[in-house]
C-alpha cells in the first residue's frame, strides 16, 4: 500500500481540497490532534492543517517517505501486504503515518498527536478519511 511510484503524478487542486476538508474534520473531531499533513508518496507537501507546532512541512513529507520505503522493503521481507498505518508511540506524543492508495494519486496522511489522544478513535478516523479520499479518486 506504501508503494513508491517512479513517475510523479500531480493530484488536481479538487482532489487535494477534498482531502484536506477530510483531514480537517478529524483536526476538529479527535482531541489531542497537533499537525496533520497530506503528501505525496514521493515525499512532496499536499495540504497540512496546524494546531500548535509549527514543523518543517517539507522535511517532514520528504522523511515520511523515505520511511515508507523502509517500511515496504521490510513488508516485503517478512511477506506482509497491505500496510495500512504506521504508529510511533514517543514519550511526549504519538506519530501516525496512514496510508491512501488510491490508484492514479497515492497519498499519505502525516499525524503529529499528544501522547494522550484517542489512538482508536484517530486510527477509525484516519482509516475513514483514507477510505473516503480514494472513493473520490476512483
Amino acid at each position: 500500500m506504501f508503494a513508491l511510484k517512479e513517475q510523479r503524478r500531480i493530484a488536481s487542486p479538487e482532489l487535494i481540497q477534498h482531502a484536506k476538508n477530510e483531514v480537517q474534520d478529524i483536526i476538529n473531531n479527535v482531541r489531542g490532534i497537533d499537525f496533520i499533513m497530506l503528501c505525496s508518496t514521493d515525499g512532496f507537501e499536499l495540504a497540512t492543517i496546524t494546531k500548535k507546532n509549527h514543523y518543517n512541512a517539507s522535511k517532514l513529507a520528504a522523511v515520511s517517505s523515505s520511511i515508507l520505503a523502509m517500511v515496504g522493503a521490510f513488508l516485503k521481507e517478512i511477506q506482509l501486504t497491505g500496510c495500512q498505518s504506521i504508529t510511533l508511540d514517543a514519550e511526549n506524543g504519538k506519530a501516525i503515518l496512514t496510508s491512501v492508495p488510491a490508484d492514479k494519486h497515492p497519498m499519505v496522511i502525516v499525524t503529529l498527536s499528544s501522547k494522550d489522544v484517542l489512538l482508536g478513535q484517530l486510527l477509525f478516523s484516519l482509516k475513514k478519511a483514507s477510505q473516503n479520499i480514494i472513493s473520490h479518486v476512483n
